[in-house]
């Protein structure tokens, strides 16, 4: 066990997972939070990716001692969740951490219980509905929140607020059911509680019982308004046929999904995309949609004259099969403007507060005001659930002109040239013109003169963690699983991942004069094609030494060193992250190509993460406010 008994004593330990782990960004933050009386207990991680298992367990297995499980599973797997919860046997988890893509969540419908075009991040909500922690945190670029005009960014607050305390439904449902009777027919009341239960319940197979009955009741009303008009229309006419199989249609909704799963697979087998052929199975997909079903269903119904004799009951019907679509967040507004109309707007406010699980928080953080060297703004919901105080913000820790510098960060790396390996600390190469930038600071980035203050480089390499572990085994680097399970080749130095690419004399010069023109303007670019150095790169970020970085990306020669015009190496970019140095990234370097998604290579575990200082930040204020 590495972990200091003297941290350990008298502190609680607060126990988190965290999914969409990556390189460990917040894993690592959260290890290093902590207050007076608590501490994160690193529970499980989990990630698709095998080097981002690799990563983590040299990281906190290996190095930290620490038994934190790995799932290298696809979240939306239909055994993640059942793997998920036997690798907890049963263990309560205080926190869930997690940054899913949410480019999959759609606006196009609306999602709902039996709706499987979940994507990642309807999947990380499935985690959130079965755990029921504490807190949640979901990350994400700053642009979801201008998407489609902010639009994606109310959907997915929706539907992070439709996960609701089950203690609370019983209330709930007796509420709705006498308010629905005192408002609609009695067969609408019936199809919306149904409706309701059908979203509400954690239990999937009550779920498809409720679904069932749902069905049935539309069955019937079909049959009453049918009983309404000529016979042999309502046996004959083609636009009854199609409300009649609809119907049928949306009730065998797991039949459809596995034939939409199998031409998906097929399409991306046969890479069918720009051809001939991507047309007429877009079509197909979109035929069996539940969209275009209950679209084609509300036509037909308004087609047929005959229907119209059934008066109220046809409408009653043609709500009731529009109210299968809705999201149960949108069934909770339908019963707000019923409770409004009832005069009951103020009980059904009381009801809902109890029935939401979680109260949810956006924010945007940007990485400097945190101590990091980079200006990388990301979008964080935080979820409270509702036995817990809210968290609203994300205090800064450092003052505006407190920030650390990229010289501060890479400076005493400088030490490196091009095609180099550096395994050893050296005297860097001297910049007196830009030392008074260096600072002493805490660990957070706050400017101090205590004796406990360092430089950031200080802290890089000294390591944050210090205040916690004393380490199992020194930093080491492995090439993969294999290397790792058999303690082959196991790679020991003083310094990891600083390396530099062998490029050519055109690249060098390329960089050189990008360097010098300090950007690479349209300017720049006139006078490299005068040199016949031209690059078909569509970006180069010349870092400036007295500034924060840009983002860190994925790909290393987008940076250029702000005085040896060159890439970056991974240990540098991991600085501008905020990484320590004896957090060494595992597997390959770097690939091209496709590859780089599928092998995720060090410098994509470096550019995805999330800055681990702005993470420690998170964790702390959770920390601060956890019951």
């Amino acid at each position: 066990m590495a972990e200091k008994k003297e941290f350990l004593k008298g502190r609680r330990p607060v126990t988190f997972v965290d999914l969409f782990a990556g390189a460990g960004g917040i894993s690592e933050g959260f290890m290093q939070a902590c207050t007076d009386d608590k501490y994160y207990d690193f529970v499980l991680a989990s990630d698709i990716n095998e080097n981002c298992e690799l990563t983590h367990r040299v990281r906190y297995n290996e190095q930290l001692g620490l038994g934190t499980k790995f799932i290298t599973e696809d979240i939306m797997s239909p055994t993640f969740l059942k793997h998920l919860l036997k690798e907890l046997d049963g263990k309560e988890v205080d926190v869930v951490t997690g940054g899913p893509s949410c480019q999959s969540f759609s606006l196009s419908g609306r999602r709902k219980r039996f709706d499987k075009r979940d994507g990642l991040f309807n999947h990380y909500l499935k985690v959130i509905r079965a755990l029921r922690p504490k807190y949640f945190v979901m990350e994400n670029v700053k642009g979801l929140l201008t998407k489609d005009n902010g639009r994606f960014k109310v959907e997915i607050m929706r539907e992070m607020r439709s996960i609701i305390d089950d203690r609370a439904v019983g209330n709930f449902l007796t509420f709705a059911d006498k308010l629905m009777k005192k408002s609609t027919s009695s067969f609408l009341a019936a199809a919306f509680l149904l409706k309701l239960q059908m979203e509400i319940t954690s239990d999937e197979e009550k779920a498809n019982n409720y679904k069932e009955h749902f069905f049935d009741l539309l069955d019937s009303q079909l049959r009453n308004v049918t009983r309404q008009i000529d016979y042999r229309t309502s046996k004959s006419n083609r636009y009854i046929s199609t409300i009649r199989h609809g119907i049928y249609m949306l009730r065998r909704n797991e039949q459809r999904e596995r034939i939409t799963a199998d031409i998906i697979n097929e399409k991306t087998v046969s890479n069918i995309d720009n051809d001939l052929f991507a047309d007429k199975f877009n079509e197909f997909l979109a035929a069996i949609s539940d969209e275009n079903i209950t679209a084609k269903i509300i036509e037909s119904i308004d087609q047929v004259d005959d229907l119209k004799k059934a008066g109220k009951d046809t409408e009653d019907l043609k709500q009731a099969i529009d109210l299968y679509s809705f999201s149960l967040d949108e069934c909770f507004d339908e019963l707000s403007n019923m409770a409004k109309e009832k005069k009951q707007a103020e009980e059904y406010d009381t009801i809902m507060s109890k029935l939401r699980l979680y109260n949810v928080e956006q924010m945007v953080l940007l990485s400097s005001d945190y101590g990091v060297p980079q200006n990388r703004e990301r979008v964080v919901f935080i979820g409270s659930r509702n036995d817990q105080k809210p968290i609203t913000e994300i205090p800064a820790t450092v003052k505006q002109d407190e920030k650390v510098t990229v010289y501060e960060a890479i400076a005493d790396l400088d030490f490196i040239g091009n095609g180099e390996v550096r395994t050893e600390y050296a005297t860097p190469e001297p910049h007196p013109e830009w030392d008074g930038l260096i600072k002493r600071r805490k660990v957070d980035g706050e400017i101090t003169d205590t004796d406990e203050a360092k430089t950031f480089a200080e802290w890089s390499k000294a390591g944050r963690l210090s205040h916690r572990f004393d380490f199992e085994c020194q930093p080491f680097y492995v090439k993969d699983k294999d290397e790792l399970n058999g303690k082959m080749n196991m790679e020991t130095a003083e310094l990891f991942n600083h390396q530099t690419s062998a490029q050519n004399d055109i690249v060098m010069r390329r960089l050189q004069v990008i360097g010098q023109c300090g950007g690479y303007t349209d300017e720049c670019k006139a006078k490299l094609k005068e040199l016949g150095l031209e690059s078909q790169k569509r970006n180069y970020f010349v870092l400036k030494p007295d500034a924060q970085s840009p983002t860190v990306v994925t790909m290393p020669d987008d940076f250029i060193h702000y005085s040896r015009y060159r890439a970056m190496t991974v240990r540098e970019m991991a600085r501008l992250q905020s990484f320590d140095d004896n957090f060494v990234f595992q597997g390959k370097r770097q690939t091209g190509g496709d590859k780089r998604k599928s092998e995720i290579p060090q410098y994509t575990l470096v550019g995805n993460a999330v800055p681990p200082l702005m993470s420690r930040a998170i964790g702390n204020e959770i920390l601060k406010n956890i019951q």
